[in-house]
């Protein structure tokens, strides 16, 4: 533990210390109200078919002024206009946690009063979520710390959790947003109406077996978010997450895991910004196996996702569909940012 406190002390000082961009001393700051963090981008970011900035970037963003970030990804630039910045973090805790850090302490910018929303897609908790959703994240939880077993080596080697509470990680473990912000964001949005395909509705009901929570229209939800490093999947892992959640209080049920927020969570709250954090994850597959899917299937060989495709054996068509459904509830956000009546 001790080891992760040290990592993210390390990066704090690095950037808000050791780095300050030429000429930023002398120059009016530029002022950001809202900071939006997507994590990649499926080709280009605009134009194409969409990834999680697309739609963000060519509503808001595009013709705006790049700035390169020291200690950011190569070629991820921030993209800048009319006080609204948006940066790729990338893929993974790491990524997601140094990026945010890079950005907020860039001495060219203002973010003194800036919102920052975390945007991407996720595989949805069975029985709570469908494909399409949209979550409210109102706390995040890391799926990685703890202690893990291999069930072939439990007492019980059918037991259905394997993972371990160690409360020694509880600081960093999980993460509370700020309840009063969630709350008026999600009255904000809760009624946004987003969309589905039929496609999509054939898939979850066939996977499902046509059962009443698969089969319901896609909606705006609140809920907490598991965070991995290691994409995972399966119905005992999803057991872990359900006891991770109770073990850590979370407010809501387990709505989605990805493999970004907690290292945000945890770059925001380090600086001391975690009362201006919105996170809106939208559902593009199931953290089960569906239709004869096993963990060979699906990973034996080179990992290859075709996002576009209607035979997506994840994802069936949804996942251009549920980046318009982030965007609907998103934009809703940023407009109530940009009135100053959020």
């Amino acid at each position: 533990m001790g080891k992760l406190f040290s990592l993210f002390g390390l990066l704090i000082v690095i950037f808000t210390l050791v780095f300050v961009p030429a000429g930023a001393a002398d120059e009016e700051k530029i002022h950001i109200d809202v900071l939006i963090l997507p994590k990649f981008e499926v080709n280009d970011i605009q134009g194409d078919f969409p990834g999680e900035a697309q739609y963000y970037y060519e509503n808001y963003l595009a013709g705006g002024e790049e700035y390169d970030i020291f200690g950011g990804l190569d070629n991820h630039k921030l993209y800048v206009k009319d006080g609204i910045a948006l940066y790729l973090t990338g893929m993974g805790k790491l990524n997601a946690a140094i990026g945010t850090i890079a950005v907020l302490s860039d001495e060219r910018f203002d973010f003194s009063d800036a919102y920052v929303l975390s945007t991407g897609c996720g595989g949805t908790a069975i029985e709570y979520g469908v494909m399409g959703d949209v979550f409210v994240i109102t706390s995040i939880v890391d799926f990685d710390l703890g202690h893990h077993a291999d069930s072939r080596e439990m007492e019980d080697p059918s037991a259905r959790t394997t993972w371990f509470h160690d409360s020694g990680y509880d600081g960093s473990a999980y993460v509370m947003l700020d309840a009063d912000l969630v709350n008026r964001v999600y009255d904000l949005v809760k009624d946004v109406r987003i969309e589905t395909t039929d496609v999509t509705r054939d898939f979850m009901a066939a996977a499902f077996e046509n059962a009443e929570w698969a089969v319901r229209d896609p909606k705006v939800l609140r809920g907490t978010t598991v965070t991995s490093d290691n994409y995972w999947k399966g119905i005992y892992q999803h057991q872990n997450a359900l006891k991770m959640i109770e073990e850590y209080g979370c407010p809501d049920p387990f709505a989605i895991t990805e493999m970004e927020e907690i290292g945000i969570g945890m770059a925001m709250n380090r600086l001391n910004k975690l009362d201006r954090l919105i996170i809106i994850r939208d559902s593009v597959n199931m953290d089960v196996f569906m239709l004869g899917q096993t963990p060979e299937s699906l990973w034996d060989h080179e990992y290859h996702v075709t996002l576009g495709s209607e035979n997506n054996v994840e994802a069936a068509d949804i996942f251009a569909t549920a980046q318009k459904n982030n965007f609907a509830v998103g934009s809703v956000i940023i407009q109530a940012i940009l009135d100053g009546t959020l």
